[in-house]
């Protein structure tokens, strides 16, 4: 008797071929039928009106800290997610030892949006190189994970306090690249780094790699080129703002350095700007003609922004504010509820010096997502305006009112509309084969967003709403697509003898579920969740990490390993 059939359902095996009703035998981890399987399962499943499809590969998480205290990695399997990379933007854990602990969790926390308290609480810091760090993890996880040397990370382990601010010296970029070379031989994935302006440190200075120059960068990629399977990742601040010759120059040449692909993050395409987006993916045509390839990372979906007079992120950046979010939330909520006291932030909110945030401050606009006190009941959907207008109040006083209400938790979203243009100016982009659907960024920024549901979005919204894609696109693009450029060993498609992960889903109700608050991290920080609607079995490795759209608990997850489980990706154009 084999271990499991999922039977009847209709098979799409990633490769972007018509869906074809058949069973899925599954046997010691893989795929071993895929047909009409006579044979009994040990365990079976009805699929019948559901799509079975490869498991879904995230490129772009920062689940580096929370597979210690939440070794499932939720919520991403409830999005048919079973198999992440970590490491991402020149941010990792590993090859440094506890000796930079402090360092790297405030750096986190400031820049990545993971609450300190839990970093410090959830992270023991018993490591001191990438093999110890995996070996930390392996077999203790619910979803296949690889993991990017991050460029920050690797600075700080050698230049220490140095590392910021300070070219490095010809004997510090040697341990540089001695380091890097025994952290890929030791299984990571590569390497990732950032020049970005908007990363800083928890200080406030800039991140250790953006004191990097482009020199240093070509030296690391070079020793890239002499590990297998091994990538690169980048952001730069072209990334947001349109890219210049010198930023398209600098990918391409990093390429070529490594021998390897680079992926930037993230491209947010638009119909109201769509030669920034023609700019931007030309960086990829630059590249194919100098012999490398670069490949933009497109989310597929505008992201749902939470903002928090609690956490403060994103309103930290008005001007003065900051201050404000230094106080503990009883001497926030004295200062909110003495109109003298707050008049002053809603006048710098309002001014010049607030810049592209300026924006926030138009309060009406918000939308209250999430109250916590009885005092809100049924604010949740108004619009601030709309409060104030019922309390006969101004906008900014309707919000300072509910916020002291809720002992500042109450959480606002920010009407972000994207037009049915918007949308299809998006479907351009996935489908280009510059481009990669991704970016969720789940795992970071915990108090603003939650990134995981970009897979059920791209479902849901793009496919089953609107019609953008066929469902079996969609699918190659959430799995196929990541898995080859990532050069992924026998996952990513379902074929026989390749690995059992599997999502089986109903196409007619897919999505993302709700986004609430969750107080589950340690050290009593919260983040902010969304399950799925629709995603009814994942399985990860043979073995089913979600059933009924809840999480089993088992942990058949893989860590990953350059060269082993990963093979060399050509970046050359073919």
């Amino acid at each position: 008797m084999i271990d499991l059939v999922i039977r009847g359902g209709d098979v799409v095996d990633g490769t972007g071929a018509p869906a074809r009703r058949a069973d899925v035998a599954v046997d010691g981890g893989r795929i071993v039928a895929i047909g009409e399987v006579a044979e009994s399962g040990a365990r079976e499943i009805d699929a019948t009106g559901l799509l079975v499809a490869p498991g879904f590969v995230d490129l772009h998480t920062h689940y580096d800290a929370q597979l210690f205290w939440d070794p499932t990695a939720s919520p991403s399997p409830l999005h048919g997610v079973t198999t992440v990379f970590g490491g991402n933007c020149g941010f990792s854990l590993a090859p440094t030892g506890p000796e930079h602990s402090d360092y790297l969790t405030r750096m986190l926390a400031r820049v990545e949006g993971m609450p300190l308290a839990a970093l410090r609480a959830g992270l023991d810091w018993e490591w001191d190189s990438f093999r110890s760090w995996l070996g930390r993890l392996d077999g203790r996880i619910g979803v296949n994970a690889g993991f990017l040397v991050g460029h920050s990370t690797l600075r700080r382990a050698v230049m220490g306090d140095d590392a910021v601010g300070s070219v490095a010296t010809d004997a510090q970029l040697a341990a540089m690249e001695a380091l890097l070379g025994r952290s890929l031989s030791e299984g990571a994935m590569g390497l990732s780094s950032s020049t970005a302006h908007t990363h800083n440190d928890g200080d406030g200075r800039p991140v250790p790699s953006r004191s990097a120059g482009p020199g240093e960068l070509e030296r690391l990629a070079a020793v890239v080129a002499e590990h297998a399977g091994t990538t690169v990742e980048m952001i730069i601040p072209g990334c947001i703002n349109g890219f210049s010759d010198e930023d398209m120059a600098f990918l391409a040449t990093l390429s070529v350095a490594a021998r390897r692909p680079v992926n930037w993050n993230v491209l947010a395409p638009t119909a109201g700007n769509p030669d920034g987006t023609v700019r931007q993916l030309s960086a990829s045509d630059r590249a194919a003609r100098d012999g490398g390839r670069v490949v933009a990372l497109t989310l597929p979906h505008t992201m749902a922004l939470r903002l928090s007079f609690e956490h403060g992120a994103i309103l930290d950046g008005l001007p003065g504010w900051r201050q404000f979010f230094a106080l503990s939330v009883d001497d926030r909520i004295e200062i909110l509820v003495d109109p003298a006291a707050r008049g002053p932030m809603d006048d710098r909110a309002q001014s010049e010096e607030a810049g592209v945030l300026r924006f926030l401050a138009d309060w009406g606009r918000l939308v209250i997502a999430e109250t916590f006190s009885g005092d809100n009941e049924g604010l949740v959907g108004r619009s601030v305006a709309d409060v104030a207008a019922d309390r006969g109040l101004s906008a900014w006083d309707a919000i300072c009112e509910v916020v002291v209400a809720d002992r500042l938790r109450t959480g606002f979203s920010v009407p972000i509309p994207a037009s049915e243009s918007d949308w299809a100016a998006r479907a351009e982009v996935w489908r280009d084969t510059r481009a990669v659907v991704g970016g969720s960024d789940a795992g970071a920024h915990l108090d603003t967003m939650c990134g995981a549901v970009y897979s059920t979005s791209l479902l849901g919204l793009g496919v089953r709403q609107r019609g953008l894609l066929s469902f079996e696109e969609a699918v190659r693009l959430l799995t196929d697509v990541p898995a080859r450029l990532y050069g992924l060993v026998d996952r990513g498609r379902l074929a026989e003898g390749w690995w059992a992960d599997i999502t089986v889903f109903d196409p007619a109700t897919v999505g993302p579920g709700e986004l609430h608050t969750r107080d589950d991290l340690p050290g009593g920080a919260s983040r902010l969740y969304a399950g799925s609607v629709g995603v009814e079995h994942v399985l990860v490795n043979g073995v089913e990490v979600v059933t009924g759209g809840d999480l089993t608990g088992a942990l058949p997850g893989a860590i990953l390993r350059s060269g082993t489980d990963t093979v060399t990706v050509d970046p050359t154009p073919a």
